[in-house]
Formats: structure tokens, sequence, C-alpha cells
């Protein structure tokens, strides 16, 4: 990592708590203004739903099911429905509003082999998608990480990840030169199936160079993500023309089994699955693709675009008014408003009892809201800045729901990979003295012991007790991680032993080390850090909610170990090095 993204890395960090105090006070001011009122959002029977559409949320596009190639939507589903009977599918114990609560929705992860994704002070580790010509299907042993119903189940979800990764890119194209022509011809666009997708990014792409130059500022705002990664220096993907997601994230959840769904509070929409938010981790501009599969499966429906739902709600309308007209003189004006009524109040419960995806401008109460209904086998894509100036929840149905959210996740911080090249650049500091077996550090320079002492921290809290605070719900089916979770391991405690080495210097008063103050207070702030830190994890793997957890899934507070153990360089305890360190600073 560059000087540069590492100075961000833990800026962002530091930032986060100022972040989400941010997040509430806009949050209790949009309430405040609202009072008891709701903002109003459309639907596809309303009139008006395609003009918003187009004009507040081009970024959206609409796949139906017949888009996706014969056999895939099988192939997926059956690949979704093997996840969750073997157990793969879990609720995560995430960090909202400095409170540990569960998710609604079960979740794994799956994608690029060595890759995490980072929400809600929680990070996911990928169960590998299976894919031919893909390295790193296998553990240290060379054996399949996963058994073969498993691999078969990822190796479908790769299939539909490369179909949204070229489907994607064509869709955009699509959109820009329709629009190119459109304005050239003084023509609108001739809607069609798939309507949303000839939505246009014109004005998102005149902006582009001012919003480039805000995205470093922009990249915080994440929901609920404690830090985010350093921004990337290569071009956006749809920018680039290349879109390449690397990761999915499968959710699952059965409205039936929940009893405590929250209302969304702005517009009225209904039971939320999952709350409003911005993606987090993402490429900057990078897309979003989501399949959705309702189940058990409903009957197979005639396509329709959003305009024909609107036109079918008008000529029920025209029917019954045609019907009532016939029945005689008698029918009042009183009569006929209450049957429209009660045709407007039947659509919106057809609405409500599918899933819909709910989008609004962030921050905004003048914008109405949009709600799309989602039937089994649909897809949406989140293109453009879509999900950087917008938020968008899940607006719960009646019957299960699994959902593949296909992402272009960062990984200059977030993979084996970048983890692997971060220990070996502490480890190279410490030098073995092979006659004597004795080891000592190389450099005593304070930046490079802060370099040092920082990776040290990252890999113990970012990653070791990320992964262990999850259980072992990932060896429980998938090998891929142990091997290299276990060398992660054992490389900490070698840099646990640097740090026992540089106390061993600082307290040593009969060698005169310069800069021996600068390497105390590098050392007394590490340790602060990392006993604070140690004791937050503790807290969270003894609260009350992780008790709750079946033995497999429960938090494992690691690593631990006692005070007096003999193979630990370091007491777990750190307070009183701590009182030490604090003490020898006094009498500098």
């Amino acid at each position: 990592m560059k000087p540069r993204q590492r100075k961000q890395y833990f800026r962002n960090m530091k930032r986060s708590d100022d972040s989400e105090r941010e997040k509430r006070r806009k949050r209790r001011r949009l309430i405040q203004e609202l009072g008891e009122q709701r903002i109003p959002y459309l639907s596809p029977a309303d009139p008006g739903f395609q003009e918003l559409w187009d004009s507040s949320y081009a970024g959206l596009a609409l796949r139906q099911s017949s888009a996706l190639p014969d056999g895939l939507h099988e192939r997926v589903q059956s690949a979704l429905i093997t996840l969750q009977r073997r157990g793969c599918l879990l609720r995560d114990l995430v960090r909202v509003r400095d409170r540990d609560v569960f998710t609604a929705v079960s979740r794994a992860l799956v994608g690029q082999p060595g890759y995490t994704y980072r929400y809600l002070d929680t990070r996911l580790f990928t169960i590998p998608w299976h894919c031919e010509g893909e390295e790193g299907q296998k553990d240290e042993k060379e054996k399949p990480c996963c058994d073969s119903d498993l691999r078969d189940a990822c190796k479908a979800l790769w299939e539909l990840n490369q179909f949204f990764c070229s489907d994607v890119k064509q869709q955009t194209n699509a959109r820009g030169v329709k629009r190119s022509r459109s304005d050239t011809e003084n023509s609108e666009d001739t809607p069609g199936e798939g309507m949303c997708e000839e939505s246009v990014k014109d004005r998102l792409l005149e902006e582009k160079q001012e919003k480039e130059k805000k995205e470093e500022e922009e990249e915080d705002s994440g929901q609920g993500c404690s830090h985010s990664s350093p921004p990337s220096s290569t071009p956006p993907p749809d920018v680039a023309g290349l879109v390449q997601f690397n990761i999915t994230i499968i959710n699952y959840m059965d409205p039936s089994a929940m009893t405590q769904l929250k209302e969304e509070p702005y517009y009225g929409m209904g039971k939320m699955a999952v709350g409003w938010h911005h993606d987090e981790d993402l490429v900057p501009l990078s897309p979003v693709a989501v399949y959705s599969y309702s189940c058990p499966a409903e009957p197979k429906k005639e396509e329709v675009t959003e305009k024909d739902v609107e036109g079918q709600s008008k000529e029920k309308v025209k029917e019954k008014e045609t019907e009532t007209e016939g029945e005689g003189e008698g029918t009042s004006k009183e009569e006929l408003k209450e049957e429209r009524e009660g045709l407007e109040k039947e659509e919106v419960q057809k609405e409500k009892a599918c899933w819909r995806v709910g989008l609004k401008v962030a921050w905004d109460i003048h914008t109405p809201g949009l709600a799309l209904p989602l039937q089994s086998g649909d897809c949406y894509y989140m293109t453009a800045d879509l999900n950087r100036t917008h938020q968008h929840c899940v607006l719960a149905g009646e019957t299960a729901r699994f959902s593949s959210t296909h992402r272009v996740v960062q990984c200059c911080t977030g993979t084996l990979d970048y983890i692997k090249k971060r220990c070996s650049e502490a480890l190279e500091n410490l030098h073995t003295d092979p006659e004597k077996n004795t080891k000592s550090l190389k450099s005593l320079l304070p930046s490079a012991l802060q370099r040092i002492e920082d990776i040290h921290s990252e890999v113990e809290f970012e990653w070791l007790r990320q992964y262990w605070f999850q259980g072992r719900r990932y060896a429980r089916f998938c090998s891929w991680w142990t091997k290299p979770m276990e060398q992660m391991e054992k490389d900490w405690k070698e840099m646990e032993r640097m740090t026992q080495l540089l106390l061993d210097v600082v307290e040593d008063e009969n060698t005169a080390q310069e800069n021996r103050r600068e390497m105390a207070d590098v050392l007394l702030n590490a340790l602060t850090d990392r006993q604070q830190h140690r004791q937050r994890w503790r807290d969270r793997c003894q609260s009350s909610l992780a008790q709750t957890l079946p033995a497999e899934e429960a938090p494992a507070d690691r690593p631990y170990w006692s005070n007096e153990d003999p193979d630990m360089p370091l007491p777990f305890d750190l307070s009183e090095i701590i009182n030490r360190v604090e003490s020898l600073l006094w009498r500098m």
C-alpha cells in the first residue's frame, strides 16, 4: 500500500465516528422536517411513474426474467436452495450505532478466491466460485475446498456473474446510443420491453469530472462502514467500458419467520427487509446487479412493461365503469367512486404482496420515491452514480426470497494477497541470528516502527478477530480459508514478538538510543489502542446476542491466551505494560 493510501486508510478509520454522527444528524433533521407527513412515492400503476424513473432514477434498469439465457434460471435457483439447505446462509451479528444487532437477512459471500467484503463493522470471507481455468479452488493439500454439490452451486453463481458482466455493459452502451440518436432526431425514446433500460445518463457523463473530484469525500458516506478503502486510481468500470463483478452477496429471508420487521418511515412503503442504505466498500461509480428469486415459485405471468401495468389498471376502471353504466340509471357517482377506489386499493395490495426495491434520492424530501415490484427471476441494475447519490431499501413480500447481489468491491485492502504482503512488509524488520538463535529489530526508526505496529493491529483486528467472530461457519463447509488464517496467526505471533523487542529497547536504561522518546510514544499509542480494541471484541463475543447462537456459529474470542502463557511474548492484558511505558515517559 502506498504511503498516501495508508494515510487515507487510517484517517478513514478515525473519521468513522464523525461520519456516523453526521448520518444521525441528517436523519433527525429529515424526520423533524417531515413531522407527521409522508413523502409521496410512485409505483408502476401510478401516473407519472415512468417520467419520474427517467428524470430522477435514470441509473436504475430492470431486466425481466425472460432476458436470461435458457436454463440459467434453473441452475441459479437450484444453487441458492443448495446454499440454504447446507446451512451456508446465516444472519450476521453486525455493529449499528454502537450496538450489536442481528441482520434480518441471512447471508453468504461467494466470489473470487481470497476476496472479502466489509460492511457494518463485519468482514465476510468468500466461498470461492468454481469456474473453468480459475485457480485457488483447492486447499493447501490440493484437495477441493468444497464438496461437489457446493462446487456446482458456486459455479452456477459464477455463470450468472458472467452474464451480468456482459449484459450490464451492453445495456449501458445501448442506452447511451439510443439517447444519442434520439437527441439527433429530436424525438422521444420509444417504449418497449424493459423500457427502463432505455434511460440515459448524458447528465451523469457531463458531470463526471466534477463528481470525480468529490469522490474521495463522498466515499466516506457509506452506511455503517467503520472505514472505507483508499480511492481507486483506475477509471471506474462503467466509464472504462469494463464490468468485472468480483463477488456476490447471497441473501435469504422468509417474512413469515420475522415478527419485527420495521415499517418504512419516510414514504409508508410497507415492511422493510433491508433498510435504507448505500452499498459499501465498492469501486466508485461501479454498477450493482441483483437477481431476485421468490419461492415457492409464483405462477408465470405474462410480461408487461411499466406503462402496460399503468394502462391495465386504468382499463380495469373503464371496464367497471361501462359495466356499472349498463346496470341502469340508478347508479350514483358515489358508488362509481367507491368502485374506483376499491380497484386502486386492490392494485396496491397486489403490489405489496410481492417483493419490491425502493429507491430515494439521499437526504431529499422533495423528490418522490420509487417502488419497483420484482417478479421471481427479475433482475435490476444500479449503474453510474446511482448508489452514491441515492439510497435503496428492500420491501418484504409475502413469500420467502433469495437474492444474488453482484458487486465490484475494492480490492486495495480487502484481499488475502493484500494482507499477506502487509505481513511480509512487517516481518522484513525482524532479524534472526542463526548462530545465537536470537531475534532483533533491524530498524528502530520511529516511522518504520509505526508502520509495523499499524500492520500488527490491522492483522489482529481486521482479519483474525473478524474471521473468528463469525465462529466456525466457514470451516464447516469450505476449507479454503483454513490454512491462510493459520499462517496469518503465525505471522501475527511474530509481530507480537517484535512489539516485545521494541519494549525491551525502550526500557533498557543502559542503551542510549536516539529517538528513544519517539519510540516510546509509538509503543504506548499502539499498546493503548490494542488494549481498547481487545476489550471491545471481548465484549462483543460475550454479549447477550452472541450467547444465543449455537456452538458452531458462536463468536470465538481468538486470539486469546492467559497472561502466563509461556509461548506468548506479551500478555493478553496490556494494562501493566501500558503503565510501565507511561511511567517511563514521565521520567524522560
